[in-house]
């Protein structure tokens, strides 16, 4: 047997494998674990050339994936005013008049996670309230689902929708009682005129609505762009992700993260999808295969199609059986007849399909597309996605399971269990359908497989903050179930589940002889942390193909 070239040792290891859970120790040779089990059983693989890490005791996981994240996005958004738990004029004002003294130059001042009671409880934020912020630079706040935006006037005077604009299904520019917008803009194409008022950045978008850039960026923004991709992988490494599903891509974000691989900085297992929007048409699925064709190496690989149901609940654009409680409605984005096409075709060439899906009715009709393919095609191995699910018919649980679709869920998404407020999710939701809303644990119960993730930079990507959020859900009202789950439950959604969503799981997700060597070794032991501190946990060491890509 060959000499290990790393062990780490003194560990309490959670190996997410059913028939060897625990272990002290592991030895890795090159990319591969080459064992685990006992210290005393692992010592002997060990020569003056081998290097050790010592755990001091501390929980060692299988590396950790982000199931669902925006890479771009995330990385450009590291450099953008962060307003979370910012509330009310006094606390905005200044942060905004500083960031923009800090931005003389830039055209449009960008605001991440802006609060949807920014301006108190229940009161939809107006162009005039940014006004007060400040109202001689263009300004746009992005909420934290990136579903709705708001501007200040000079913003929506320059982009040319002060007085409105027509919009696709899904997508509204809001108009005051005086016949001008309002200032709030729901969904991308409606604040996407204000967002091409900047002068820096703007490519990690394009992503987002599946286009590529239609001027070639120059070398130095190319660079910029590498830079952010960078950095934001590093940020994900070091909260001990080795693995990232990536939820919006391009040819142009692959081509910078091969570039990044050959230079030997992608330190992250990146996965890229296919950008189907409503506007493309269903030949477009050959754009898909193409990517397939061209990335697939170790590191970096696409094969998915990711698509949009429907918008959120917050705003009043998820598709619903029922209205909202103001009576407001909203349609999906696909029609049945053309996401059913979709997916028959997608399938039929052996690409996974997610779908984002928030209200019962597009929970729905995403299961019966997924339906119609396994009808037309015939039953395989898809592993279909769909992801969030935040209100679901319990009619259509036992149906999951049926087709064999991943639940890709964010325990960070339900109201008041990490950052989010209860409303106005639930006030727009309504009591009744509140027992059906973020149904982990019914999922959990019929055997459906679940993935973990924050979608970053929705929320805060840090797992354990996550992980708290899942063990310590609050009941949004007393009819609803507890829908909580342990400490277990939650580091294999975000390890094994995370590997089987990807088709992953021969190599990834459990710590077993011959599997790759991703591997994260925290800075405690997670399972004698009390729960109430147990999200101050960190990663200490992040190792991929047996070498530390982050810290000791």
């Amino acid at each position: 047997m060959p000499t290990a070239d790393l062990i780490i040792d003194n560990a309490s290891i959670l190996t997410m494998d059913p028939e060897n859970p625990r272990a002290e120790a592991l030895a890795i040779h090159g990319s591969r674990i080459m064992a685990i089990g006992s210290a005393a059983s692992i010592e002997p693989l060990a020569d003056h050339t081998t290097k050790r890490i010592d755990a001091q005791g501390c929980t060692v996981l299988p590396g950790l994936v982000e199931a669902h994240m925006h890479l771009f996005w995330g990385g450009y958004g590291l450099k953008l005013l962060q307003l979370t738990g910012v509330k009310g004029l006094d606390q905005l004002s200044p942060r905004l008049r500083a960031y923009a003294d800090a931005n003389p130059t830039e055209g449009l001042l960008i605001c991440k996670a802006a609060d949807y009671n920014l301006f108190g409880d229940g009161k939809h934020t107006t162009r005039q309230d940014l006004d007060a912020a400040l109202s001689d630079r263009p300004v746009i706040l992005l909420s934290s689902d990136h579903h709705t935006a708001w501007a200040n006037t000079i913003a929506l005077e320059k982009a040319g929708i002060l007085h409105g604009a027509e919009m696709p299904i899904g997508c509204e520019v809001v108009m005051a009682d005086d016949g001008t917008a309002s200032g709030e803009l729901r969904e991308q194409f409606a604040y996407a005129p204000v967002l091409a008022l900047r002068t820096s950045g703007g490519r990690e978008d394009l992503g987002f609505a599946g286009l590529d850039p239609s001027v070639p960026p120059t070398a130095e923004e190319r660079e910029e762009d590498l830079e952010t991709l960078r950095k934001g992988l590093e940020y994900c490494a070091s909260f001990g992700f080795t693995s990232l599903h990536n939820m919006d891509g391009n040819f142009y974000q692959l081509e910078l993260l091969r570039e990044l691989e050959e230079r030997g900085e992608l330190i992250c297992r990146t996965e890229v999808p296919f950008h189907l929007t409503p506007d493309k048409p269903v030949s477009s699925i050959s754009d898909a295969l193409d990517m397939r064709e061209r990335f697939a190496s170790d590191r970096l690989r696409s094969g998915r199609i990711k698509m949009f149901m429907d918008g959120v609940i917050d705003s009043g654009t998820a598709f619903m059986f029922e209205p909202f409680t103001d009576g407001s409605t909203c349609e999906a984005l696909h029609s049945a007849e053309r996401f059913n096409e979709i997916c028959i075709e997608a399938d039929k060439h052996g690409l996974q399909i997610s779908v984002h899906s928030i209200g019962d009715a597009a929970v729905r009709r995403t299961l019966d597309g997924y339906e119609a393919a396994r009808n037309a095609n015939g039953p395989r191995d898809s592993r279909h996605r769909v992801e969030h699910i935040e209100v679901m018919h319990p009619d259509d649980l036992r149906r999951f399971a049926e087709l064999g679709v991943i639940a890709s869920v964010q325990p960070s998404h339900p109201p008041l269990a990490m950052d989010f407020p209860r409303d106005p999710w639930a006030a727009m939701v309504g009591e009744d359908r509140l027992k059906h809303a973020f149904p982990d644990k019914a999922l959990r119960e019929a055997n459906v497989p679940i993935a973990f993730s924050s979608d970053w930079p929705i929320t805060d990507i840090n797992p354990m903050r996550s992980v708290k959020a899942a063990m310590t859900r609050p009941k949004l009202s007393d009819d609803c179930p507890a829908n909580t789950c342990t400490l277990h439950e939650a580091l294999h959604a975000y390890t094994a589940g995370g590997a089987y969503a990807g088709f992953d799981e021969d190599r990834l997700g459990m710590l077993k002889t011959g599997m790759l060597a991703d591997i994260v070794v925290m800075d405690c032991n997670l399972e004698t942390l009390s729960i109430d501190v147990i999200d101050q946990a960190k990663a200490r060491t992040t190792i991929v193909d047996g070498k530390i890509v982050w810290g000791v």
